[in-house]
């Protein structure tokens, strides 16, 4: 599991890469605690083709993480579809992405869109509605997005705030029940 540097706060940009409409999400973590910053999309249907759509990537990461400044990415990661040419492009803009975090020294991590949905809802099939509406009560954001690729991106990075945050047992913790009471005798009667 990746840790954070030793900071009161961080700072977390999410990205849901696509290749028509592209979401990001900032968030600020502290503690327990998070809060969005900014979320939008880029939309990317205008221009002429896969090549300008990269290029439009790229130099919009850059101009974000240039003036937002976050500390680590948190990208979803392509998953296996039907469609291998719709697969190798997704995963091209998601390797655009990560090259404005690298060429910006940021720490880069991938999340299964099961992963997130399951860390954000409790189920990995859940709609993008549902993981909006779960956001906005968790993070305390007043309008949902015309897109919700947007909340998708702000799901990515609230996933990995959960993920960093979670304490880590030194111990290893149980792998059963009997391994849990021997481990605990006085917790349990």
């Amino acid at each position: 599991m990746q840790q954070l540097p030793d900071l009161k706060m961080t700072r977390i940009l999410g990205i849901d890469p696509g290749t028509n409409v592209l979401g990001f999400g900032i968030i600020d973590c502290e503690g327990k605690s998070a809060k969005v910053v900014m979320m939008g999309v880029l939309e990317l249907k205008k221009y002429p083709d896969h090549y300008a759509k990269l290029k439009k990537i790229y130099d919009s990461m850059m101009g974000i993480i240039d003036e937002f400044k976050p500390q680590q990415l948190a990208i979803e990661a392509p998953f296996f579809g039907k469609n291998v040419q719709s697969m190798l492009k997704l995963g091209r803009a998601q390797g655009v992405c990560m090259a404005a975090a690298l060429a910006h020294d940021m720490p880069v991590t991938e999340y299964a869109p099961l992963r997130v949905k399951q860390a954000i809802t409790g189920h990995g099939d859940a709609a993008k509605e549902q993981v909006a509406a779960m956001l906005q009560k968790m993070l305390h954001f007043a309008d949902l997005p015309k897109y919700l690729d947007a909340t998708d991106a702000l799901g990515v990075a609230y996933c990995h705030f959960l993920q960093i945050s979670a304490p880590v047992m030194s111990d290893g913790g149980a792998r059963s029940w009997k391994e849990f009471i021997a481990k605990n005798p006085g917790r349990v009667k």
